[in-house]
């Protein structure tokens, strides 16, 4: 197993138009763990999900979807006690689409730290992918984190930590109390740069460059600094590289990043130098950011290298 992740995928509900209005829904799923797992298969990696569902209709459209792009969903569970979450998507133009997120005492918000352990038993990955939403859902998920990343240390994995900041979720102290223990242990810390505060202490400088040497000198592998339409940036050891983002007719921006870090920890995978890494990165992000839904517009592997040579 290339890579393994966890965390919530919820139903996804998107409106037609705002929800107060009434109109059409179209039905899919979501999660940023499960996102970045789907572009990774699509990559030709392979990836397993150990997230938890409901025993319910949505937790089954979960697992199919998930099984339909090659994604290995045998280390997930069904929750007889708990629904699987939902969020409904409401687009108002000209604004970004608003997520009204429905999951407190979801099947995620139960998932036991046993089913990481389980995973790690039966094929220890190269790559453990973790984000700031999984810890933000409770103590159970957050405690399974926690030894996902006990494991990756103790298998010689590569860690890396998507922040993924959620308001909604948890406050940015509760935030910046776990994310500040876990950023050290990443080799890979992507963010935005607003989310790079959380991961120091509060008098840390208020300026990228400075957060970025301030989190290598920590023991921060490297840190990827997704800017949207303004592209992407990585500072290392070795120094710093910036990528501009691909001009694209872009439905939604602010659903593309989880496209993003499957391009760039697929170029990871590979083993090719940073520079593909950003221009694979920002070639999925493109193509997510051109279709529907939150990860429907990945890539293949094929449709990727007719654009990145």
């Amino acid at each position: 197993m290339s890579v393994f992740t966890f965390g919530e995928t919820v139903l996804a509900l998107r409106g037609s138009g705002p929800l107060g209005l009434g109109g059409a829904m179209d039905v899919t799923v979501t999660g940023a763990e499960s996102n970045v797992a789907t572009g990774l298969a699509r990559l030709g990696h392979e990836v397993r999900w150990a997230g938890a569902v409901g025993a319910d209709e949505a937790g089954e459209l979960v697992l199919r979807t998930l099984r339909a792009e090659g994604v290995d969903v045998s280390g997930a569970s069904r929750d007889e006690g708990a629904p699987t979450g939902l969020v409904l998507f409401e687009p108002r133009p000209p604004g970004p689409t608003r997520a009204h997120p429905y999951r407190s005492g979801s099947a995620a918000s139960r998932i036991r730290a046993c089913a990481v352990a389980e995973a790690f038993a039966a094929a220890p990955p190269t790559l453990l992918h973790l984000t700031g939403v999984t810890p933000a859902l409770g103590r159970a998920p957050q405690s399974a984190a926690c030894l996902a990343l006990q494991l990756a240390s103790e298998h010689s994995a590569l860690v890396c930590l998507d922040i993924n900041y959620r308001p909604e979720l948890w406050s940015s102290a509760e935030a910046a109390e776990v994310l500040r223990e876990w950023a050290p242990k990443a080799d890979v810390l992507v963010a935005t740069d607003d989310e790079l505060a959380l991961c120091l202490p509060e008098d840390a400088p208020a300026d990228t460059e400075r957060r970025a040497k301030e989190l290598l000198a920590l023991g921060v592998g490297e840190i990827v600094v997704k800017r949207g339409a303004a592209g992407a940036t990585v500072y290392a050891a070795s120094g710093r590289l910036h990528r501009p983002a691909r001009a694209v007719r872009t439905l939604d921006a602010a659903r593309t990043g989880d496209a993003f870090v499957a391009g760039y920890l697929s170029g990871l995978l590979d083993g090719v130098p940073t520079a593909a890494r950003l221009e694979r990165a920002t070639a999925a992000d493109a193509f997510a950011s051109a279709g529907p839904g939150d990860w429907e517009g990945a890539p293949t592997r094929a449709e990727l290298a007719r654009t990145t040579g």
